[in-house]
């Protein structure tokens, strides 16, 4: 290969939540990005390994966003094959979104770390964005979240926040070696995002706490896909146990400043409309 062609940073599941965001600040600075996924050419699919080589052609740094979760049965086997080519394809680098809390998730990192590459780890829960981008968006809709979660505090973070991380993980001297657990600044039920939504929005969203099986026989019956449906079941039954009820300081460490408040992105949605009923 010859070594002055251009290096490039492939950002696996390059089109959703944080890997959309990781692209666009990389483009903001100038970096020649690869977006992997299954539209992008070459395609980037985990569950098919034929066009990994193509991906991985010419590239010095990799973010690894394995979907739906790293605790998914088969992770570390998908993610060993992945980190050996890589390797034998002269990455230099590697940056991995974990699951906070998931014993699962943590196999796959020791992958990562074991791979004589430099490495960053980012560790987070739960998403602001999972009420605007994700799951759980049809509930704020309805005016009712109606999950299996008690009055258990969890951490919220910004996507936003967790996509800066790793931009600076995969540009930036200095984070080699570092596990990363990134936080909001502040604890909160379910019933507290219920608060803050209806402050932001204008309207009354409620919170109701159900049983962890009708939940997930509620989420089959909405159709959703089978990996959705185990994501949800394993989160709701395994992690929000309590686990994860503190903050850290990982975005304080990786960024030099105080992570996003849950208060400051449900009034930046609100005010897109994106909350707004139906009439």
């Amino acid at each position: 290969m010859n070594n002055t062609e251009q290096k490039y940073i492939l950002v696996t599941g390059g089109t959703g939540k944080t890997g959309r965001r990781i692209v666009e600040n990389l483009h903001k600075i100038g970096k020649a990005t690869r977006v992997g996924s299954r539209s992008s050419t070459p395609a980037f699919d985990w569950n098919n390994d034929s066009n990994w080589g193509a991906c991985l052609e010419n590239v010095e740094a990799v973010y690894i966003s394995y979907a739906p979760d790293l605790a998914m049965p088969g992770a570390t086997d998908t993610i060993q094959a992945f980190v050996d080519l890589a390797v034998a394809k002269g990455v230099k680098r590697l940056v991995v979104l974990s699951g906070r809390g998931e014993e699962e998730a943590q196999a796959c990192e020791k992958i990562v770390i074991n791979s004589g590459l430099e490495w960053t780890v980012v560790r987070a829960s739960w998403f602001f964005q999972n009420f605007s981008e994700g799951a759980f968006v049809d509930m704020v809709l309805a005016g009712q979240i109606t999950v299996p979660a008690g009055d258990t505090l969890e951490p919220f973070v910004d996507v936003n926040d967790i996509s800066d991380v790793a931009t600076v993980a995969l540009t930036q001297d200095g984070h080699n070696g570092e596990i990363y657990e990134v936080t909001g600044p502040r604890l909160m039920s379910f019933a507290d995002i219920a608060a803050d939504l209806s402050a932001a929005i204008g309207r009354n969203i409620a919170y109701h706490d159900v049983p962890h099986d009708a939940f997930v026989n509620e989420v089959k019956a909405s159709g959703a896909p089978q990996d959705v449906i185990w994501m949800l079941d394993y989160l709701f039954a395994t992690v929000l146990d309590g686990r994860n009820s503190s903050l850290t300081d990982g975005v304080q460490r990786a960024l030099g400043r105080e992570p996003r408040d849950f208060r400051d992105y449900a009034s930046k949605v609100a005010k897109t409309g994106q909350w707004r009923a139906a009439a």
